[in-house]
């Protein structure tokens, strides 16, 4: 690796860590937070079409969804960037998440493009694009910082309409990712099967709210506006509530998870006979560390989901040597691995117009872990 590129990863991790405030520990009674974050508000109207306005929309499908929550799931505390229509500026929405040491942050909005025929739900989770679609989505979205003061020390120079600025989402992965493809993926589901919705599935991209959240955290965009059906479904009491309805029982079954994994990690599911003593866990965990302390490698992400789809290459355009792992309830699949950043991401170009929405990733003791971790691991 020359100098040069050593001194550009040392710069993104150094800008990384000022850029995303350090998460506080919840206490252990700390009430399991949702922050709903309609998007746009006030002096920002969003989409419109033919006097829909997406800010009144997100909001009333915020509202539903809060309600839906507090109605359904006792003791969870809803917190909203905004109940009425005023603008909050970006970084202003992460600082109520972050505050109030939120589990989830869940932004809502409607898209708009220049194909009325366009229809469908997608959700995306931070990342950098992995096409010029989802660029535009995340520019759309991002734009909304040139409405607030002195937006360029608040973002250090962020452009949002420049491609350049986005290429700092290349070397950043969300330590939360996995939690939030997960989430994403449900919201996804939901929407399909729930609110009979066309699924655009779960993308990845730029987006600056998402950036500055340290907890899972999704992005909604419910529907086109500029499709006349969508439009008028979404501006609709009943498609507002299905809509909120569908993204309710996603949250809810990510909390169930969430939930009972940390039963199972206290061990109130393990029989007290099942127990390893303290001295064979002890010595098993010294050899597993020995046997894997050098096991740290980046691959390429090809694709998620819930279905154990056989990693052959007829199943995957033609790759040979995909391997799949299961992680958490979710399946994953990856091609190639390397130590060299430089290697994965020339494999990640040669195969980027078979899979447009492929990123890198990293493993330790074959374990996931964040890009920014893995960078301090390569970094001089």
């Amino acid at each position: 690796m020359n100098i040069s590129r050593k001194l550009f990863i040392v710069f993104l991790c150094v800008f990384f860590e000022l850029l995303n405030p350090a998460r506080a520990k919840s206490a252990p009674d700390h009430p399991f937070t949702v922050i709903i974050d309609p998007g746009h508000g006030g002096k920002d109207p969003g989409a419109v079409y033919k006097g829909i306005r997406e800010k009144d929309i997100v909001l009333n499908i915020g509202i539903k969804l809060g309600n839906y929550l507090k109605e359904k799931l006792p003791g969870i505390r809803v917190i909203y960037t905004r109940n009425t229509d005023v603008f909050v500026p970006l970084h202003q929405r992460a600082v109520i998440a972050n505050s109030n040491k939120a589990d989830l942050f869940v932004s809502l909005h409607a898209n708009y493009c220049g194909t009325p025929s366009i229809t469908g739900t997608e959700t995306f989770v931070l990342g950098l694009h992995r096409s010029e679609e989802n660029l535009e989505v995340a520019k759309k979205e991002n734009s909304v910082i040139l409405m607030e003061e002195d937006y360029s020390s608040t973002y250090q120079g962020f452009d949002p309409n420049s491609p350049e600025s986005y290429i700092m989402f290349e070397m950043v992965q969300d330590e939360h990712l996995d939690q939030s493809i997960n989430l994403a993926a449900a919201i996804q589901n939901q929407f399909k099967n729930r609110a009979g919705r066309h699924d655009r599935g779960v993308k990845q991209a730029g987006f600056l709210v998402l950036r500055r959240t340290s907890m899972p955290s999704v992005l909604i965009e419910a529907g086109f506006l500029s499709n006349r059906y969508e439009a008028n479904y979404m501006n609709s009491d009943e498609g507002q509530t299905y809509l909120a309805s569908a993204i309710f029982r996603a949250i809810r079954d990510y909390k169930n998870t969430v939930d009972h994994k940390s039963e199972y990690q206290l061990g109130s599911s393990i029989p007290e006979s099942l127990k390893p003593s303290a001295e064979t866990s002890e010595k098993a965990l010294s050899q597993q560390k020995e046997e894997h302390k050098n096991d740290f490698y980046f691959s390429v992400q090809l694709a998620a989901t819930n279905k154990a789809i056989e990693p052959t290459a007829t199943n995957f355009k033609g790759l040979e040597k995909v391997e799949r792992k299961k992680i958490k309830s979710t399946f994953k699949f990856f091609y190639g691995k390397s130590t060299s950043l430089e290697e994965i991401q020339s494999l990640k170009q040669k195969i980027i117009t078979k899979y447009p929405d492929a990123f890198i990733v990293a493993f330790e003791n074959d374990e996931p872990i964040s890009i920014k971790k893995a960078l301090r691991k390569i970094k001089p």
